[in-house]
């Protein structure tokens, strides 16, 4: 049998937006959630998008948010059922994750999450301009050794795609427990010109925002003494 051969730029792009792919062996109805219903959700990217995404959903979507790297799903389901008008697309290479989140729709019935198991550059490539009211990262990998910097998903490249996706008066949500990797993402959005920050007082980012939905992650930072900022900024 031969080998395939690799592709050393390729693995290294992958990893740059991944990390991990899979963890623990899922467990039996994890891997039937996996193999039945996530066709039925997954979303193609493999063609043209259509011009009005929203229609994605059966019926047709009031708005549209993303959330990347979702994790476990708590934030993205419940989201969901709050705002059942909306369209939600959840980003998430980790299989585990989106078995979690499967697991979450099927229980809940929920019928406004389309999910993506692939990478967000490519993702945000394919979304039409101006299509996102909101997109929000919880507890992203901060890679936090120095060599690593570059796989963080905030740098100038990606602020600028999400800048054209995302509507005026549209929102990036972002939340971290990793000092340096909130400070690396005010450096980066401030200096943006289409992006302000909203915080006008302490709390606005030492608290979560009204109706957030804390994760599994969250909790378990919290539990260790690590604080969270909650930031937020505004497409102008």
């Amino acid at each position: 049998m031969s080998e395939r051969k690799s592709d050393p730029q390729r693995a290294d792009d992958e990893r740059a937006f991944f990390g991990r792919r899979k963890g623990h062996k899922l467990r039996q109805h994890q891997a039937d959630l996996v193999e039945n219903l996530l066709p039925h959700l997954a979303l193609d990217i493999s063609g043209e998008a259509p011009a009005d995404v929203r229609e994605i959903f059966d019926p047709a979507a009031d708005e549209l948010r993303l959330e990347i790297g979702f994790g476990g799903g708590e934030h993205l389901a419940a989201e969901a059922q709050h705002f059942p008008n909306t369209g939600f697309i959840g980003c998430e290479p980790y299989i585990n994750g989106m078995a979690k989140v499967l697991a979450q729709i099927e229980a809940n019935n929920i019928g406004n999450i389309r999910l993506f198991a692939g990478d967000a550059a490519e993702l945000l490539a394919w979304l039409p301009k101006d299509s996102l009211s909101r997109l929000d990262l919880i507890h992203p990998d901060p890679w936090p050794k120095r060599r690593h910097w570059k796989r963080r998903f905030v740098q100038d490249k990606t602020i600028a795609a999400m800048s054209r996706v995302i509507k005026r008066g549209g929102e990036f949500r972002f939340v971290c427990d990793i000092d340096d990797y909130c400070a690396w993402t005010l450096s980066h959005m401030t200096r943006s010109p289409d992006f302000v920050w909203l915080a006008e007082r302490a709390d606005d980012f030492r608290l979560p925002w009204d109706g957030y939905t804390m994760t599994r992650y969250g909790r378990k930072a919290a539990r260790e003494g690590r604080k969270a900022a909650y930031l937020r900024f505004r497409r102008v």
